[in-house]
């Protein structure tokens, strides 16, 4: 058996964790001479000195909450030992304090790309079918099919065709203020850097959400102003030109099949580095999070920023509690305001669902040794790195800058990850330690493994070992620079993420807050 290995994060935590597979059992002597009280399981934290009830209890340096009892050092502190801490005031936030020196920027780097008349660069060329409404999915679902065995092979150029399938667009409240963020999350991911500007819509007829109301004039950008806009592309399945259910799927494929001959028609050519736009988001996430993959992210994040890219970090409740952190990085006291505004938008959403941000943790966050949301904020706000905040996002807003970006979205990785689709995403990070086989179809989906354990058996499933830190063999340093160079590979189409080899795609799913009629 390997010698017991515990990680602390900070000379002033009275916890830590146990590193080794399987965990250890009670006796284990410590190399500090400790010896266990109970059995620990792996990623799971072990008292290092006696706290009495009432004492915090610190990881990360931070109170991560109080103990409900005695706790003898050498024993396990999981989650029903401890009191969390009530949610820091968003009153009296430092703003825009911390000023690091400018980092030297971080020139020379390109990635093969495929510019977009709108300046946008895309990591991928699919062709992007728009839906206004949950109705016409299976019809699409159908004519998807179709077009991937019938058309697409003799479209060599194009990736994909994907569905954009939801359950929004009708027995809403179309006009209630929250509808604006289910509304622009559907328009904005029409315009997806992926999907080359080619749009076309798949409508019923009679839903609430009518085409020219999510897609009006406008929405995309002309570039010779000289030129007409041209209709929008719609195919309404009601139109009384469809006589029967195939004649639906022969306009959807004669429609599908235009625009795939204007995406064939697209190169990939070298662009610099600066136009990735990066997602990062945790799932399943355990102990392990905030000491591998997540610091390896986060180097990874300042790689990228210093090169002019774009990063966005999300999750408002896995976040909440590092607020104050978060508002002395940003760029601005303008910026910081902000931020403290999409919170007290999320806490009040909370609120009246008669919930706060401890509904956050799962069953396998606690499984994978963490006690409460204080912990897990603490490991998952890391992956924004150390940049200044330079800017703030709204629930379905599309980017308009470069930087490190907060987008505020619900932590639920199906929602986060659609939010961060429709700000404009070209490229998804996503780091795991209990496992998720997640992916995207509209964008690549590099998965980070929190674990080695974890890596080797779902070895075809994990793109990236950050248990490597963890076992010693690879510095923080040593996996961000090897994820920044695996980003630039999966961005030119050189490699492809295991999600995307084994076409494992969820669906999207819309953060709609507003009534369902």
């Amino acid at each position: 058996m390997r010698s017991p290995l515990l990680i602390t994060m900070h000379g002033h935590d009275n916890v830590a964790i146990v590193a080794n597979d399987g965990g250890l059992p009670a006796g284990t002597v410590l190399p500090s001479g400790l010896v266990l009280v109970d059995k620990v399981p792996q990623g799971h934290k072990v008292a290092l000195v006696d706290l009495k009830a009432g004492d915090e209890v610190r990881r990360y340096d931070v109170p991560i909450g109080r103990a409900a009892k005695d706790i003898p050092a050498g024993s396990w502190v999981h989650e029903r030992l401890l009191q969390m801490p009530e949610a820091r005031s968003l009153e009296g936030l430092p703003k825009a304090t911390v000023k690091p020196a400018p980092a030297e920027p971080l020139a020379g780097y390109t990635f093969e790309g495929y510019r977009n008349a709108d300046g946008s660069v895309g990591t991928r060329n699919i062709l992007g079918i728009t839906t206004t409404v949950q109705c016409v999915a299976g019809v699409l679902d159908f004519a998807v099919q179709r077009i991937k065995a019938e058309l697409l092979p003799k479209y060599p150029n194009v990736d994909d065709v994907v569905g954009l399938e939801h359950t929004y667009g009708c027995g809403v409240a179309i006009d209630a203020p929250d509808a604006v963020i289910p509304i622009r999350t559907l328009r904005n991911i029409s315009r997806n850097p992926n999907f080359g500007g080619e749009v076309m819509v798949v409508s019923l007829g009679c839903e609430k959400l009518q085409p020219e109301r999510l897609l009006p004039p406008g929405t995309f950008a002309i570039v010779d102003e000289r030129a007409e806009a041209e209709p929008l592309d719609v195919v309404c399945l009601q139109d009384e030109a469809h006589i029967g259910f195939m004649s639906m799927i022969d306009d959807i494929m004669a429609t599908a099949e235009r625009h795939l001959q204007k995406l064939n028609a697209r190169q990939r050519e070298t662009v610099p580095a600066s136009e990735l736009v990066v997602g990062v988001q945790c799932g399943g996430s355990d102990a392990f999070s905030g000491v591998t993959a997540n610091p390896a992210v986060g180097f990874c994040t300042d790689l990228l920023v210093r090169a002019g890219a774009t990063v966005m970090f999300s999750e408002n409740t896995e976040v909440r509690d590092g607020i104050a952190q978060l508002t002395s990085r940003a760029a601005t006291p303008e910026v910081a305001d902000a931020m403290i505004r999409e919170m007290a938008w999320y806490d009040a959403y909370l609120k009246r669902g008669s919930v706060d941000r401890s509904a956050n943790t799962t069953p396998g966050n606690k499984a994978g040794g963490l006690s409460n949301i204080v912990e897990k904020a603490m490991g998952s706000i890391v992956k924004s790195g150390s940049s200044p905040i330079s800017g703030v996002l709204s629930p379905g807003e599309k980017l308009t800058q470069k930087g490190l970006v907060y987008a505020a979205t619900p932590a639920s990785d199906f929602i986060c990850g659609t939010l961060q689709l429709a700000a404009g995403m070209n490229l998804h990070v996503f780091t795991t330690g209990r496992g998720t086989p997640y992916g995207l179809a509209e964008c690549p989906v590099i998965k980070v493994a929190t674990r080695s354990e974890l890596a080797r058996r779902w070895h075809d499933l994990m793109d990236v070992n950050a248990g490597r830190i963890a076992d010693g063999e690879a510095s923080i340093e040593d996996l961000g620079w090897e994820l920044f160079h695996l980003m630039l590979d999966v961005a030119s189409g050189r490699k492809k993420t295991w999600a995307e080899r084994w076409k494992l795609h969820n669906a999207l799913v819309l953060f709609n807050p507003a009534p369902v009629t």
